[in-house]
């Protein structure tokens, strides 16, 4: 194994700022990006798949240092810009199952296929919070809670992570989704006090899960882009936190330095400014080499920042073993998409899926004829969501899906071969379709026992620049869903989309309702055992629905002074909160109580009850456990998350739950940023829906 301070001494000036360059495959003028290839002294390139990483790894040998690139690639939900690897929920998705065993394991999975395929650095897990339903990234997250973040995201880079061959990348640091009024690397209006009360936890858990890589966030908090922010890069993540790791840009960020947010005047200057802020390597701003090499040989940065920035990079490749003459092996591409991996996907799957209503009419079985109708129904793009071959790294519309999806009508098909099912679309997701798709689709389904409607948003509705001021169904849904009703027969509703839309009309017109958000390759076919009642639902929301476009944010955990509580022409709160989901189990929630009523600061305690399964079905739950400080300095949430468990319960049996806690974890950040904890009384709720709440006080002395 190579000592990298002994590399770092024998590199010259083009050496080192070589290895802080990555650029992209199809993304770099050509001429740029093979002069940069040939050289073999680029630190990093990203957008190359599988074989063609040889080529690369070849140039990289034949020069003088002999430093291989690291590859990066943006597997969100699996490797899924590889048509053929294993596509899985979306993040979003995945929260639903508040199961850190299983997400931890996605992560593993991710980081086999992608080590098969070549890679060896995933931009992911995205630790952004989903606050405000305007933004268009809402369907990368893991919802809108700092706590369940946290644990989501610390397990899926110790998935990443476990064998050594897979770099993860924490992103987008920091608030980069809290931006004003939901636009896409705007600025974001929070304090420091705010950052690390909100925002900055699940990047504290990542570095305390040993995450190798950071990403800037395009945007700014207060008006300084985080590009430049010394404070938040270096003081806060390599300093106070430890982070040993490096720090790489999101895209193009010190171009849009002097072009976008018009910090400096030219890129000589924004290498500058971002370097020493704390950014250790460049995404696809390919000026930068140049101009980082000017400025180091004019003095104008110091060496040692410049050293400092190589030593991290050095560091995480000698943490994957490339600078080793023999280099761990990595798996066959035989793993990539393999039924191993698409038998865990349908676990997902299934975990993923959230049970908002139902009057009764599920479970179904008996149905002699079934109508799939709905613009989502047999869409894989739909399915899929953001960050898959249909639409990175460039949109590819003429792509067609690949072998071995289940969309929500296929699913169906697939499970209920006892049963006709027929199908028509009804309307689309964006157009002002004619009336006669909206006939034919009634006509279909009149003669159906059961109605399935699947609808929800697309793809041109998510992602980056798609921030979105409207979040009713769009289209002719609405209209198509009071058609079906009309005809008298259970209507069962399923939403594919990448974030909470207003659904008040299906909430009022359906007899069930199924979030399962942009579900993946095996989403249809877990979706129609739970229907049938093979599989039960045990989702969460991690993310709280609005009443109406305009009554965002709606997270859950807002103060609770304002005049009135609510907007006076729509009700209080939210339709389906944070922590909502039904189940065909049904759980209650008793003999709540504390190891002590009294403790002192810095003791710990536990808090118990009794979780009781009061039906005839076997099911999982997850048991919810919130807090707040009664009395404060501060303004206080209506109640913070402080800890889950996922449990399974035995038909008609019940377990005891308990929760290990200290006086440590009650505390805030003061106006002075410090962490306190106040003595006093503190309420705690536990609750498994996230609307029914048992509670109990404990005082701290």
């Amino acid at each position: 194994m190579e000592d990298i301070e002994s590399l770092l001494s024998q590199m010259t000036w083009e050496e080192k700022v070589g290895q802080m360059q990555q650029l992209s495959a199809g993304a770099t003028p050509k001429e740029i990006f093979e002069a940069f290839k040939e050289k073999g002294e680029i630190g990093s390139f990203l957008h190359v798949l599988g074989v063609e990483t040889g080529s690369f790894l070849e140039a990289s040998s034949r020069s003088r240092m002999k430093i291989p690139p690291i590859f990066g690639i943006d597997a969100i939900h699996g490797h899924a810009l590889l048509k053929g690897a294993t596509v899985f929920p979306s993040q979003l998705a995945m929260a639903c199952t508040w199961n850190e065993e299983m997400i931890e394991k996605v992560g593993e999975i991710t980081a086999k296929e992608v080590a098969a395929d070549g890679l060896n650095w995933v931009f992911s897990p995205v630790l952004c919070l989903g606050r405000d339903l305007r933004w268009g990234r809402i369907d990368e997250t893991f919802g809108e809670d700092a706590l369940l973040a946290s644990r989501m995201g610390a397990a899926i880079i110790k998935g990443y992570q476990k064998d050594g061959l897979v770099a993860a990348c924490a992103k987008h640091y920091l608030g980069y989704g809290e931006a004003t009024g939901g636009r896409d690397a705007y600025d974001t209006e929070i304090s420091e006090r705010k950052a690390r009360e909100v925002f900055l936890k699940p990047f504290k858990a990542a570095v305390d899960a040993g995450c190798m890589t950071f990403m800037t966030a395009y945007g700014s908090i207060d008006a300084t882009p985080l590009t430049t922010n010394h404070r938040y890069l270096t003081e806060i993540l390599k300093d106070e936190y430890g982070f040993d790791g490096f720090v790489v840009t999101d895209w193009e960020n010190f171009r849009s330095l002097v072009t976008g947010q018009k910090v400096a005047k030219d890129m000589d200057e924004a290498c500058v400014m971002g370097v020493k802020a704390g950014n250790d390597m460049s995404m696809n701003s390919d000026e930068f080499y140049d101009a980082l090499l000017r400025a180091v040989k004019e003095g104008r940065i110091e060496e040692e920042i410049v050293n400092d920035c190589v030593r991290r990079i050095l560091r995480v490749k000698q943490r994957l073993g490339l600078l080793d003459e023999n280099k761990p092996s990595r798996p066959g591409r035989e793993v990539i998409g393999c039924k191993e991996h698409q038998d865990f996907n349908y676990q997902v799957a299934k975990e993923s899926a959230v049970l908002l209503k139902n009057n009764g009419v599920l479970p179904f079985k008996g149905a002699k004829r079934i109508a799939v109708i709905g613009p989502n129904a047999d869409d894989v793009r739909a399915q899929y969501g953001d960050w898959t071959y249909f639409s990175h790294p460039m949109p590819k519309p003429w792509e067609s899906g690949k072998e071995g999806v289940y969309t929500i009508l296929k699913g169906i098909e697939a499970v209920y071969t006892e049963s006709e099912v027929t199908y028509a679309k009804g309307c689309s997701i964006n157009d002002s379709d004619p009336d006669s798709m909206l006939s034919e689709a009634v006509e279909v389904a009149k003669d159906a026992d059961v109605i399935v409607v699947v609808l929800g948003d697309s793809l041109s509705q998510n992602g980056e620049y798609r921030d979105r001021a409207n979040l009713a169904l769009s289209g002719k849904q609405n209209e198509l869903l009071c058609a079906l009703k009309t005809l008298q027969k259970p209507l069962i509703c399923v939403l594919v989309n990448g974030k909470p839309l207003v659904i008040d009309e299906v909430t009022k017109d359906a007899d069930a309702i199924i979030e399962v958000f942009n579900g993946g390759d095996q989403c249809g076919l877990a979706l129609a055992h739970l229907l049938k009642g093979d599989e039960n639902f045990s989702g969460k929301l991690p993310i709280s629905f609005p009443y109406d476009s305009s009554a965002t944010p709606c997270y859950y955990n807002q103060y609770d002074y304002w005049h009135g509580g609510r907007y006076i022409d729509i009700p209080s709160g939210s339709p389906y909160p944070f922590g909502f989901g039904l189940s065909y189990s049904q759980f209650a929630i008793s003999n709540l109580r504390l190891s002590k009523p009294t403790v002192k600061l810095g003791e710990s305690f536990k808090l118990s009850l009794r979780l009781e399964n009061v039906s005839s079905r076997e099911g999982n739950d997850v048991v919810q456990l919130y807090f707040k400080d009664k009395v404060c300095q501060i303004l206080t949430p209506i109640r913070s998350l402080l800890d889950f468990q996922k449990v399974f319960v035995p038909a008609n049996g019940s377990i005891e739950v308990e929760f290990a806690l200290s006086t440590n974890q009650l505390g805030y950040y003061d106006p002075n940023c410090h962490y306190v904890v106040d003595p006093g009384e503190f309420e705690f709720f536990v609750s498994d829906d996230g609307t029914h709440f048992k509670t109990i006080c404990l005082t701290v002395e």
